[in-house]
């Protein structure tokens, strides 16, 4: 049955090899239980329950997992992105203060619409018209604020009345675990060790309830402490607002939704695909199939009350244990399940610890910052040599953090090429395509200011 559905012998692969891919690729990658209901609840206080974003969480990177492991059969993990949670939590939700209903509504329409540039194949031409300046700035970016977010909840950097940023209190104890824990997860990915930010997270986690920075709920004893029955999914299951989401103020939004799951889903594919040896004269099969389980599985987490779920660039630790076909993904899949029955330890792990009316999160802290410094390696990629393309890439680069707003950082890096490059006499460089997404940012912008100048 196995060789039927998967293939495992043309992909010189056996049933043995693809769990053990499975079981390394969930070690990568777990480390997203934790760290997504934390960067959606905890970092940022959007008002949805923590406990229903983490059952949503396993649920939708399970169903995702199985989707792109059945139907196109590539040992192509799925989950919550990185960078788009901040972008949903950070951005939309608490900086433009967005009810986090209508931010789903807006996950979900952009999952609608990849599916239908999906089937028409207009994806393709989008991704192509963009600039790649563009697109490494854009990955960068994100990752800066990611980082960013990561030395906020640990502590390292606070906010300040007249610099706006300062350095916090080094020699705060939840300052100290998270900076300990950046050593020790560095070091451990320095040595290669598979899944370092999880086994990090877990001991930077047992060093926290040694020293009595978070305490265990124990009312049920220490089995309660570690395992229950799932929570409830009702407080987010399908409370999306697609009516709000499709209002014209919301249009940047969904554009910048749209654009991130584009690139992130290509991107992750043919990055996870190259050493695996899955492409076939520089392209990849089924390529469609596994563009059409990215859509599914968004549109699907956003119903479940998550946001931007897509392909997982973590996969690529299992496809060096030997994973080669979706077996791996199913051995995944049904590992997301399990963890939904410890619930009590993610809650732990990712709940935060309360000092002084503000929430500080060690045990997560250290696995944003280091996630965001793999995305900024994208900044090589960059011809700072050509002002023209250097220019909107930084813009882009800064923008995104400095102004805790991924859709602001894209606003200033599209809206600044095509001008820069009319200004500098080279207009016919610049693709249609990106006219038109830089006037759809600049009215975003412009109402956006007619919004709250009213």
């Amino acid at each position: 049955m196995l060789e039927r559905l998967f293939h495992l012998s043309a992909q010189g692969t056996n049933g043995r090899t693809e769990i053990r891919g499975g079981l390394v690729t969930f070690a990568t990658l777990s480390y997203v239980i934790f760290v997504n209901p934390a960067i959606l609840c905890t970092i940022n206080r959007t008002g949805m329950d923590f406990d229903a974003v983490m059952v949503a969480t396993c649920l939708s990177a399970a169903l995702a997992t199985f989707i792109m492991g059945l139907y196109a059969n590539y040992p192509v993990a799925q989950a919550p992105l990185m960078g788009e949670n901040a972008f949903f939590a950070g951005t939309v939700i608490v900086s433009m203060g967005i009810p986090w209903q209508a931010a789903l509504g807006a996950v979900f329409v952009s999952g609608i619409l990849f599916l239908l540039l999906t089937f028409a194949r207009i994806r393709e031409a989008i991704l192509d018209a963009v600039p790649d300046s563009l697109k490494y700035a854009i990955a960068a970016g994100i990752g800066l604020f990611i980082a960013f977010m990561g030395l906020q909840q640990a502590g390292v950097i606070v906010r300040d009345p007249v610099t706006m940023v300062a350095m916090g209190r080094l020699h705060a104890p939840y300052t100290l675990l998270a900076l300990g824990g950046l050593v020790l997860i560095g070091t451990l990915m320095i040595r290669r060790v598979k899944g370092a930010i999880l086994w990090g997270m877990l001991a930077i986690t047992l060093v926290a309830l040694f020293t009595g920075l978070i305490e265990p709920d124990l009312s049920r004893g220490f089995l309660g402490a570690v395992v229950s029955r799932p929570p409830s999914l009702a407080p987010t299951f399908l409370k999306l607002d697609v009516r709000a989401a499709l209002s014209l103020s919301m249009l940047p939004v969904i554009v910048v939704f749209l654009f991130m799951l584009v690139f992130d889903t290509v991107g992750t594919l043919i990055g996870v695909a190259q050493p695996a040896g899955l492409l076939r004269d520089g392209k990849l099969p089924r390529a469609e199939r596994a563009l059409l389980s990215d859509a599914v599985a968004t549109t699907a987490g956003a119903l479940l009350g998550t946001s931007t779920v897509s392909s997982y660039i973590e996969s690529a630790t299992g496809i060096s244990a030997g994973a080669r076909t979706g077996l791996s993904n199913v051995v995944v899949g049904l590992l997301f399940l399990l963890a939904l029955f410890f619930a009590p330890v993610v809650r732990l792990v990712g709940g935060g610890i309360m000092v002084d009316d503000a929430v500080y999160n060690p045990i997560t802290a250290p696995a944003l910052i280091l996630v965001g410094s793999l995305m900024l390696a994208n900044v090589s990629r960059i011809r700072w040599e050509d002002h023209a393309e250097g220019i909107p890439a930084f813009l882009t680069i800064i923008g995104i953090p400095l102004t805790y707003n991924v859709a602001y950082g894209l606003a200033l890096g599209f809206i600044s090429y095509p001008l820069l490059k009319l200004l500098g006499g080279r207009g016919r460089e610049v693709s249609g395509v990106v006219y038109v997404i830089a006037l759809i940012l600049a009215l975003g912008l412009v109402f956006k200011e007619i919004y709250f100048a009213s």
